[in-house]
């Protein structure tokens, strides 16, 4: 996966979109499971780009991020699976369910890093990890999440930002189920498995390095 490709450029789209968008910067908020979260506290963003593992180790480490929960959306299939998801005949895409505080990190900022630790112009595959499981795709849980998210993408397209245009899906959200609890915080837990020292922990050394200004201290 080329995380660093076309950096500058997401950088330069950046700038020329941060300014015609923030004036739609959106509060509104939403829940979680049967959480009931502050209405000013907290918003919702869902975001698919890979395998949720590599997704939940990224965003854990964004200032602002509350809580980060893979699981499962857009599919057709009801409480589905794991290995029933893995058989990409569900539908689903494997996600991150992303709780933040929207004093601390914007949506916009969220976007940027999701933009930058993956590769938007593959829309089926991220490294290895292929199937419409692994789907690039922002779950959108307002208009303007939706407005934003497409604006941004229309811009890197525009700046030529990456080498390939950006594919990545923008759809409504849909249905939510958290996956299985041994998917749950898992680089964190599981660091020294092979997946997670080869794929997870330098793509992880690379957001830290290139996002240090936006992470937890």
């Amino acid at each position: 996966m080329r995380y660093l490709q076309g950096y500058f450029g997401i950088l330069l789209a950046f700038a020329i979109f941060s300014y015609s968008t923030a004036c739609n910067s959106s509060n509104k908020k939403t829940t979680m499971t049967s959480e009931i979260i502050s209405e000013t506290k907290i918003d919702t963003a869902i975001f698919g780009a890979g395998c949720f593992w590599c997704v939940e180790a990224v965003f854990q480490q964004i200032k602002g991020v509350e809580k980060v929960e893979s699981g499962y959306t857009g599919g057709t299939v009801k409480n589905p699976s794991y290995k029933e998801v893995c058989t990409g005949q569900t539908g689903h895409a494997e996600v991150c369910r992303i709780l933040y505080n929207p004093d601390e990190v914007t949506f916009e900022e969220l976007l940027e890093v999701f933009w930058g630790s993956h590769d938007p112009t593959t829309l089926n595959r991220q490294g290895n990890d292929a199937g419409t499981q692994y789907r690039s795709a922002i779950f959108y849980t307002n208009e303007n999440q939706k407005v934003t998210a497409e604006q941004w993408k229309l811009k890197l397209n525009e700046e030529k930002a990456f080498e390939n245009p950006v594919v990545t899906e923008i759809v409504p959200e849909k249905d939510f189920y958290a996956a299985e609890d041994y998917h749950q915080n898992y680089f964190n837990e599981n660091g020294e498995q092979p997946y997670c020292a080869l794929i997870i922990k330098p793509k992880v050394d690379k957001v830290k390095k290139v996002f240090a200004a936006k992470l937890k201290h």
